[in-house]
């Protein structure tokens, strides 16, 4: 039987090399693009206006993800401030879920199973929120380093502490989205493995479990866009709150 993590293997399929650097074409990055065509996709076909008022069912389920979405932005920036992330946010939540969803196909690749990926884009809001808020509060951000009401004989202990917090965000962030992707996926491998190597009359025990956390990996694909979004959605607002 093959390993459970031969998924996560990348091999080159157009091998590209640009002065020392690789940047050969495998399976992620073809996952990538497939994710941004769909959400690209999805988004023009949602948005495109017919002749007729009642919205299509693409149409309806995009305005209720939008609005679910909007009620988040505003419930932890603010509706004001929430405005100028909206788009940021929605399309964060859209292509995460995407990504993930495209995982499940067979033979297919989940590019938030790689920590590179989803290192990147918790470092990336990191920047994101650090330039937020010197650029709303100026060098006042630095505030958030000293918790309100904190007596001053501390502030020299607790800044230390709030600085470790923050930079444990970005870790947390990519970890979190990472290990469970990994984790349901190889779960997966492990149990399709059993079916296929087992005898006729007990294969279709660890088949019927593949079936079950197939269906709980698509759950988990949503779960797992909704928390890291909802993160970015804190981690915005405590910069622009100074919380």
């Amino acid at each position: 039987m093959d390993s459970p993590l031969h998924h996560f293997e990348l091999h080159p399929i157009i091998p590209i090399s640009v002065m020392g650097v690789d940047l050969s074409i495998n399976k992620a990055i073809l996952a990538m693009w497939i994710g941004c065509a769909l959400v690209f996709g999805l988004f023009m076909l949602a948005g495109k206006k017919g002749g007729s008022v009642v919205p299509s069912k693409l149409q309806s389920i995009f305005e209720i993800a939008m609005e679910f979405i909007q009620g988040m932005v505003e419930e932890f920036i603010g509706k004001e401030e929430g405005k100028k992330y909206f788009s940021f946010i929605a399309s964060l939540f859209i292509f995460i879920l995407t990504c993930n969803l495209i995982g499940l196909i067979p033979g297919s690749y989940t590019i938030t199973s790689q920590l590179a990926v989803t290192g990147a884009f918790a470092f990336g809001i990191f920047i994101l929120t650090l330039v937020i808020g010197f650029a709303k509060h100026g060098m006042h951000f630095l505030s958030i380093l000293v918790p309100p009401g904190v007596p001053k004989i501390m502030i020299p202990l607790m800044v230390p502490i709030e600085i470790i917090s923050m930079l444990a965000r970005p870790i947390s962030l990519s970890v979190r989205l990472f290990a469970n992707m990994t984790a349901g996926h190889t779960v997966l491998a492990v149990l399709f493995g059993l079916a296929m190597s087992a005898s006729i009359w007990i294969g279709w025990m660890p088949f019927g479990f593949t079936v079950i956390i197939n269906g709980l990996e698509i759950a988990i694909a949503f779960i797992q866009a909704y928390i890291f979004t909802t993160l970015t959605c804190v981690y915005i607002g405590d910069v622009i709150k100074l919380h």
